[in-house]
Protein backbone atom coordinates (compact mmCIF):
# COMPACT_ATOMS: atom_id res chain seq x y z
CA UNK A 1 0.00 0.00 0.00
CA UNK A 2 2.49 2.41 1.17
CA UNK A 3 4.99 1.54 -2.04
CA UNK A 4 1.80 2.53 -4.33
CA UNK A 5 1.88 5.85 -2.17
CA UNK A 6 5.48 6.49 -2.83
CA UNK A 7 5.26 5.59 -6.49
CA UNK A 8 2.40 7.81 -6.90
CA UNK A 9 4.24 10.94 -5.15
CA UNK A 10 7.06 10.86 -6.88
CA UNK A 11 5.44 10.72 -9.93
CA UNK A 12 3.11 13.50 -9.29
CA UNK A 13 5.50 15.63 -7.32
CA UNK A 14 8.59 14.51 -7.14
CA UNK A 15 9.23 13.30 -3.24
CA UNK A 16 6.90 11.41 -0.61
CA UNK A 17 7.20 11.07 3.21
CA UNK A 18 6.39 7.77 4.47
CA UNK A 19 6.02 7.94 8.41
CA UNK A 20 6.70 4.58 10.26
CA UNK A 21 8.74 3.78 7.99
CA UNK A 22 10.75 1.25 10.29
CA UNK A 23 9.77 1.64 14.12
CA UNK A 24 11.41 2.47 16.70
CA UNK A 25 12.84 -1.12 18.22
CA UNK A 26 14.53 -1.32 14.35
CA UNK A 27 15.97 2.28 14.37
CA UNK A 28 17.52 0.77 17.86
CA UNK A 29 19.02 -2.49 17.01
CA UNK A 30 20.83 -0.54 13.38
CA UNK A 31 22.37 2.18 15.88
CA UNK A 32 23.57 -0.59 17.83
CA UNK A 33 25.30 -2.20 14.97
CA UNK A 34 26.81 1.45 14.25
CA UNK A 35 30.46 2.24 15.24
CA UNK A 36 31.25 4.68 18.02
CA UNK A 37 33.94 6.78 15.73
CA UNK A 38 32.76 7.99 12.94
CA UNK A 39 34.20 10.49 10.11
CA UNK A 40 34.13 13.88 9.25
CA UNK A 41 31.69 14.62 6.15
CA UNK A 42 33.17 15.73 2.93
CA UNK A 43 31.84 17.09 -0.11
CA UNK A 44 32.53 16.53 -3.86
CA UNK A 45 33.26 13.03 -5.99
CA UNK A 46 36.25 10.53 -5.67
CA UNK A 47 39.27 12.79 -6.66
CA UNK A 48 37.57 16.16 -5.77
CA UNK A 49 36.29 15.09 -1.93
CA UNK A 50 36.96 17.64 0.97
CA UNK A 51 36.38 18.27 3.59
CA UNK A 52 34.27 22.10 4.37
CA UNK A 53 33.04 22.95 7.81
CA UNK A 54 31.47 25.82 6.45
CA UNK A 55 29.11 23.91 4.05
CA UNK A 56 28.43 20.50 6.34
CA UNK A 57 29.02 19.62 9.77
CA UNK A 58 28.08 16.16 10.11
CA UNK A 59 30.33 12.74 10.26
CA UNK A 60 29.13 10.01 8.59
CA UNK A 61 29.81 5.53 8.18
CA UNK A 62 29.05 4.22 5.57
CA UNK A 63 26.58 1.01 5.66
CA UNK A 64 28.18 -2.31 5.68
CA UNK A 65 26.09 -5.74 5.52
CA UNK A 66 29.22 -6.61 7.95
CA UNK A 67 27.49 -4.27 10.08
CA UNK A 68 25.28 -6.66 11.20
CA UNK A 69 21.60 -8.53 10.71
CA UNK A 70 19.33 -5.14 11.57
CA UNK A 71 22.13 -3.26 8.58
CA UNK A 72 20.77 -5.98 6.67
CA UNK A 73 17.21 -6.31 7.08
CA UNK A 74 17.31 -2.38 6.17
CA UNK A 75 19.64 -2.95 2.99
CA UNK A 76 17.04 -5.75 2.12
CA UNK A 77 14.22 -3.47 2.06
CA UNK A 78 15.53 -0.78 0.55
CA UNK A 79 16.36 -3.51 -2.46
CA UNK A 80 13.05 -4.58 -2.62
CA UNK A 81 11.92 -0.69 -3.18
CA UNK A 82 14.54 -0.16 -6.38
CA UNK A 83 13.31 -2.85 -7.93
CA UNK A 84 9.83 -2.14 -7.83
CA UNK A 85 10.57 2.17 -8.87
CA UNK A 86 12.34 -0.11 -11.56
CA UNK A 87 9.59 -1.88 -12.56
CA UNK A 88 6.67 0.69 -12.05
CA UNK A 89 9.06 3.83 -13.35
CA UNK A 90 11.86 2.41 -15.30
CA UNK A 91 14.12 5.04 -14.28
CA UNK A 92 17.20 2.01 -14.51
CA UNK A 93 18.60 2.06 -10.96
CA UNK A 94 20.97 -0.35 -10.43
CA UNK A 95 22.27 0.05 -6.56
CA UNK A 96 21.66 1.61 -3.57
CA UNK A 97 24.44 3.44 -1.40
CA UNK A 98 23.94 4.65 2.11
CA UNK A 99 25.35 6.24 5.24
CA UNK A 100 24.78 7.17 8.61
CA UNK A 101 24.55 10.44 9.29
CA UNK A 102 25.24 12.50 12.63
CA UNK A 103 25.25 15.83 13.54
CA UNK A 104 26.51 17.05 16.82
CA UNK A 105 24.85 20.80 18.50
CA UNK A 106 25.58 23.39 15.99
CA UNK A 107 25.51 20.86 13.14
CA UNK A 108 24.28 21.99 9.73
CA UNK A 109 24.44 21.33 5.94
CA UNK A 110 23.58 24.46 3.25
CA UNK A 111 21.56 24.31 0.29
CA UNK A 112 22.64 22.03 -1.81
CA UNK A 113 21.46 19.40 -4.58
CA UNK A 114 22.62 15.53 -4.43
CA UNK A 115 24.25 15.87 -7.53
CA UNK A 116 28.14 17.03 -7.77
CA UNK A 117 28.38 18.99 -10.35
CA UNK A 118 28.99 16.68 -14.04
CA UNK A 119 27.47 13.98 -12.65
CA UNK A 120 24.10 12.31 -12.54
CA UNK A 121 24.19 8.76 -11.09
CA UNK A 122 21.99 9.85 -8.12
CA UNK A 123 18.22 9.88 -9.06
CA UNK A 124 16.00 8.97 -5.84
CA UNK A 125 17.41 10.22 -2.37
CA UNK A 126 16.36 8.53 0.46
CA UNK A 127 16.36 9.82 4.49
CA UNK A 128 15.58 7.99 7.01
CA UNK A 129 15.53 9.68 10.46
CA UNK A 130 16.74 8.30 13.97
CA UNK A 131 16.23 10.80 16.49
CA UNK A 132 13.41 8.99 19.16
CA UNK A 133 13.07 12.12 21.01
CA UNK A 134 12.83 14.97 18.70
CA UNK A 135 11.20 17.96 19.81
CA UNK A 136 10.53 21.42 17.86
CA UNK A 137 13.28 23.38 19.69
CA UNK A 138 15.81 20.54 18.74
CA UNK A 139 16.31 22.06 15.27
CA UNK A 140 18.08 19.86 12.78
CA UNK A 141 14.93 20.51 10.47
CA UNK A 142 15.35 19.17 6.40
CA UNK A 143 14.29 22.59 4.30
CA UNK A 144 13.32 21.33 0.41
CA UNK A 145 13.28 23.87 -2.27
CA UNK A 146 12.10 24.00 -5.99
CA UNK A 147 14.27 24.86 -9.00
CA UNK A 148 13.74 28.12 -8.90
CA UNK A 149 14.55 28.35 -4.64
CA UNK A 150 11.09 28.83 -3.50
CA UNK A 151 10.66 26.94 -0.04
CA UNK A 152 8.28 24.11 -0.60
CA UNK A 153 8.21 22.17 2.60
CA UNK A 154 10.16 22.12 5.97
CA UNK A 155 10.28 18.72 7.59
CA UNK A 156 10.88 17.77 11.32
CA UNK A 157 13.81 14.40 11.30
CA UNK A 158 10.99 12.59 14.02
CA UNK A 159 12.68 9.20 14.12
CA UNK A 160 11.16 6.00 11.64
CA UNK A 161 9.92 8.88 9.40
CA UNK A 162 11.48 8.43 5.65
CA UNK A 163 11.51 11.00 2.88
CA UNK A 164 12.15 10.37 -0.74
CA UNK A 165 12.63 13.00 -3.45
CA UNK A 166 14.27 13.07 -6.65
CA UNK A 167 17.86 13.98 -6.46
CA UNK A 168 18.24 16.94 -9.07
CA UNK A 169 15.20 18.03 -8.85
CA UNK A 170 14.98 19.73 -4.61
CA UNK A 171 17.76 21.85 -3.55
CA UNK A 172 17.75 21.38 -0.09
CA UNK A 173 19.84 21.94 3.64
CA UNK A 174 19.67 21.03 6.77
CA UNK A 175 19.08 23.73 9.48
CA UNK A 176 21.62 24.22 12.53
CA UNK A 177 20.88 21.23 15.12
CA UNK A 178 20.43 21.87 19.12
CA UNK A 179 20.75 18.06 20.14
CA UNK A 180 22.79 15.41 18.06
CA UNK A 181 20.69 14.61 15.39
CA UNK A 182 20.80 11.11 13.20
CA UNK A 183 19.77 9.83 9.98
CA UNK A 184 20.67 7.68 7.59
CA UNK A 185 20.59 8.58 4.16
CA UNK A 186 20.92 7.20 1.19
CA UNK A 187 20.57 7.43 -2.85
CA UNK A 188 19.29 5.14 -5.53
CA UNK A 189 21.85 5.00 -8.20
CA UNK A 190 21.85 4.41 -12.08
CA UNK A 191 25.12 2.75 -12.00
CA UNK A 192 26.68 0.00 -9.97
CA UNK A 193 28.84 1.22 -6.80
CA UNK A 194 32.42 0.11 -7.20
Amino acid sequence: MFINKLIDSLTSQGWYVWDSFLTLSDIQMIKQCLPKTLQDARIGHRGSLQGNKAIRGDQTVWLEPEMGEPVVHYLDKMEQIRQELNCQLYLGLRDFETHFCRYSKGGFYKRHVDNPKGVSRRKITAVLYMNELWQPNHGGELVVYDQEDNHLFTLEPVAGRMIFFMSEEFPHEVLPTEKNRESITGWFLTEKVL
